[in-house]
């Protein structure tokens, strides 16, 4: 990805239902997204669609994600799924460290796993991060810190090239753009997490890695995060199932 290039992440999440769906969405969101030269564009589906989703375009604007992966290439690990599996069937991007995904009993020890072997592996990492609540005394920044320092330990400065950070408030998540953070919330992150990045890479480092927003992302609230917040794009959750309301994330993105 080009580094002046915005990003923007759809998460499907357990959606839709059915493969001919699947394609039908991914059609209408590739009619404008084949379009958009200052995006890069991924598209994370249910692990199912990724090799069918993957035929369906051959440029490099568009390109195929996975929700999670597993911290091993082999073994005995009934129902997970490998780096490796991902890369082979086209998949170039993974989220990792999900909300969702920390919910069902993922631990900060493995996010820090599947960071590590996904980049070794050569995918591109969306580690997300973020708090539950806010409160007066800022306990939530410590809680951020120790989210992000534990994810990134023993990652090399060299695999930084392929790592996306989305900052996720779960309190936000799932609810309208009235209900997202504030431009200044998010510039504030933002420099937040630049300033923990340099701590443990050094500045030059840091600067390279993409700062993206989730948690409510619309088309009522990107223009404000992307001029006021210095947001480097977004990942997107239930608006990346409506093509009209995610082609019309990509258009605003676009015209920056």
């Amino acid at each position: 990805m080009s580094k002046n290039k915005k990003l923007i992440i759809a998460n499907w999440k357990l959606n839709p239902n059915s493969l001919k769906e699947a394609k039908k969405l991914f059609s209408d969101i590739k009619k404008t997204a084949s379009k958009t030269s200052k995006i890069q564009t991924v598209i994370c589906p249910p692990f199912v669609y990724i090799n069918e989703l993957n035929k369906m375009y051959s440029g490099h604007r568009i390109e195929i994600g996975a929700q999670n992966v597993f911290w091993e290439n082999k073994g005995k690990y009934t129902g997970e799924i490998s780096p490796s599996a991902l890369k082979s069937v086209g998949a170039k991007y993974v989220i990792v460290g999900h909300s969702e995904a920390r919910a069902l009993g993922e631990s900060n020890a493995d996010v820090n796993k599947k960071v590590n072997i996904a980049l070794k592996t050569g995918l591109k990492v969306v580690l997300c991060i973020g708090e539950s609540k806010r409160d007066l005394q800022a306990l939530y920044l410590k809680f951020l810190k120790e989210e992000l320092e534990s994810a990134l330990s023993d990652v090399p400065k060299n695999h930084l090239k392929n790592l996306i950070i989305t900052y996720e408030p779960i309190w936000a998540i799932g609810k309208t753009a009235g209900d997202a953070v504030s431009p200044h919330q998010m510039y504030e992150m933002y420099i937040f997490i630049k300033k923990i990045l340099t701590e443990l890479y050094g500045k030059l480092s840091a600067s390279n890695v993409p700062i993206i927003y989730g948690g409510s992302a619309e088309p009522g609230n990107v223009e404000e995060l992307l001029t006021q917040g210095d947001v480097d794009g977004f990942l997107v959750g239930h608006a990346s199932l409506e093509a009209q309301q995610f082609n019309e994330i990509l258009k605003i993105t676009n015209s920056f």
